[in-house]
């Protein structure tokens, strides 16, 4: 303050026509670095920038300060002078929002720019931009009238002139919608650049954080010390902010490919994002799908662990805790069961993945796995196949009689590595390869190594949770679909009608636990997370490495986070079993530059009913 009453006192229109000299050679060679020679958008950007250079060159030098071609001023203290003072502060607080929009038309062609160039124009333009505002300082009411009183005087007894005169009356109301005009135009532009350094608002497009948030909540992220960078470049402010475990983090999805077209296209969708509220969204794919860019998730990892997440339960290891631990702070968000939250943030909820006996069935599977030991499998498997042998024995002799298989059964099911997809064609089809398993001495040989070949080398699993639990779930869906095989080849071999099927207890609680064991597999890639970065061929532990995190969402069973692509493909459930089932994944985890990172959440502001800071809201 003390400053700028001092400089207001010794400043003059001599010393601010050479600031303003400044700040036009400032803009002018702004304009000339931003040349393209590129047939593209980015050859608009040198004639906007040297336009508006020009304007502003000429009526701040020209019009306003009178400086001629030797750069001195003929006429510095005529008050008529003042009247293009309103025309240059006008244009001074456009300045940087224009220069600004060139930066971004010159990167937005294909071949974009140089980091070097980059940082110059980002140099260039903060210099005039604080030039601009100094200038403005200076030509405002209360400065003007110490630097030059004729010119404030001239401008005062103007605007009374315009009042008192019924005749402009109607130019009155002009200018004054004009004025509202361009105040609503510098307030855009005002909330573009707060947005891109400063705070930004968001909407919650899904609900992969229930309960913490529902969709349609808004939130305001602070970005200062995130490292926000000038639109379409690398330049921008140092990152300042390290992010822990916990903390809610909206993030570029690295989904997404990041060229620079696909990069423009979404300045231009944020654009009118942010200059809409959040209520316009153009950000949309080729289907004309909202993008799921940025998304909202939470930190689960930081730089230097390694994770593994098993029956809901996520796990960390570092280079100086080589143990897996629970991470029990993950347990105070992370959300498996939306039949126990709270009734208020219940009622918003729109999507429940689970009901609750459906998640009571999953906890049974899981508990089932966790007890079966190896060796009770191997008697479990070694008993189907003693029994099936004995039961197609009886089937082979008794062959002739009217229970034998007709044409249509006796077809050979074809059984290859498709024919061990869990939920098609393992169970749904496991009649037809019933009867392929009696009618084929090939397709017996392959039953045999189904249930046995694992037996050979049953790996140490050295503490790998989710390598392990797999292993033992490969296990009961094979027994699970030997009881159900075995209660066919005995029915054939028993000659019982197949009227009375439906009727055997034993085939139906063999069918009952398939289709838990079926539902099971479907949730398997949102329960579950294999170690996370995987080890190095050598076995050795990898980490996530310095920068970077890992992000989940709170709503695990409904979260397309950074555990998952968005692609999923068949592999099989162990890779420890040759003969292994098969299940559609699309488990491929990630971690998370903090350069795609934007920053936290620091206040919901509506709905107004749950406003306030984002916190760990509990189930």
């Amino acid at each position: 303050m003390l400053f700028f009453l001092v400089e207001s006192v010794l400043m003059n229109s001599e010393k601010l026509s050479k600031i303003t000299l400044g700040c036009c050679l400032l803009s002018a060679l702004f304009a000339l670095s931003e040349i393209s020679f590129h047939a593209d958008v980015s050859v608009l950007a040198f004639p906007l920038a040297i336009a508006f250079s020009a304007v502003l060159a000429h009526f701040s030098l020209r019009k306003l300060f009178c400086l001629g071609s030797n750069l001195k001023s003929a006429l510095p203290s005529d008050a008529k002078n003042a009247a293009f003072v309103p025309v240059v502060r006008e244009l001074l607080q456009y300045e940087p929002y224009v220069l600004l929009i060139s930066f971004v038309l010159r990167r937005a062609g294909e071949s974009g720019t140089p980091f070097a160039l980059d940082v110059v124009q980002v140099l260039l333009w903060l210099c005039d931009s604080a030039l601009s505002l100094l200038i403005l300082h200076y030509l405002n009411p209360k400065s003007l009238k110490k630097i030059e009183p004729s010119w404030n005087q001239f401008l005062v007894d103007k605007k009374y002139a315009e009042k008192k005169s019924e005749k402009r009356f109607f130019k009155w109301i002009l200018s004054e919608i004009v004025s509202w005009v361009d105040a609503l135009v510098q307030a855009v532009f005002m909330v573009l650049l707060l947005n891109i350094f400063i705070v930004q608002l968001y909407e919650i497009p899904s609900e992969s954080m229930v309960p913490e948030f529902l969709v349609k909540d808004r939130v305001a992220v602070f970005k200062i010390f995130n490292g926000p960078k000038f639109p379409l470049s690398d330049v921008g402010l140092p990152y300042f902010k390290k992010y822990n475990r916990g903390d809610i983090v909206v993030f570029r999805n690295p989904h997404y490919s990041s060229d620079r077209k696909s990069e423009v296209r979404t300045f231009v969708s944020q654009l009118v994002y942010m200059c809409t509220l959040t209520t316009k969204n153009i950000n949309v794919d080729a289907d004309g799908k909202p993008k799921a860019d940025p998304l909202v998730k939470r930190v689960a990892g930081v730089s230097g662990e390694q994770l593994m997440m098993q029956d809901g339960v996520l796990y960390s290891r570092t280079k100086d805790s080589p143990t897996f631990e629970k991470v029990e702070m993950d347990a105070t968000y992370a959300c498996w069961n939306l039949n126990s939250v709270k009734s208020g943030v219940k009622e918003g909820i729109e999507q429940f993945p689970l009901s609750q006996v459906g998640y009571d069935s999953m906890l049974e599977v899981e508990k089932e796995r966790r007890e079966l030991s190896i060796e009770e499998a191997k008697a479990a498997c070694y008993s189907l196949l003693t029994d099936f042998e004995s039961h197609s024995s009886v089937f082979a002799m008794s062959a002739s009689s009217e229970f034998s298989l007709s044409p249509n059964e006796m077809s050979v099911y074809f059984i290859d590595e498709k024919s061990m997809y869990v939920t098609s064609p393992l169970f749904q089809n496991v009649r037809q390869i019933s009867t392929s398993l009696i009618s084929s001495e090939s397709c017996r040989d392959w039953y045999k190594n189904f249930l046995t070949s694992w037996m050979n080398s049953v790996p140490d699993f050295g503490g790998d949770l989710y390598a392990e639990a797999n292993f033992k779930l490969n296990l009961m869906i094979k027994i699970s679909f030997g009881r159900i095989v075995n209660s066919y080849v005995k029915f054939y071999a028993d000659k019982v009608p197949s009227s009375e099927w439906q009727n055997d207890a034993e085939l139906s609680s063999a069918f009952a636990d398939s289709d838990k064991l079926v539902n099971y597999i479907s949730l398997l890639d949102r329960r579950n997370m294999p170690v996370f970065p995987a080890n190095a061929e050598d076995g050795s532990p990898c980490y996530i490495p310095e920068g970077s995190y890992f992000m989940m969402g709170d709503n695990r069973f409904n979260s397309l986070d950074m555990r998952h692509s968005y692609n999923s493909w068949t592999a099989p459930l162990s890779q420890f079993d040759k003969f292994s089932v098969t299940y559609s994944t699309d488990m491929a985890p990630q971690y998370v530059d903090r350069s795609r990172m934007l920053g936290t959440t620091a206040y919901r502001f509506w709905p107004f009913s749950r406003k306030g800071v984002p916190g760990y809201t509990g189930m």
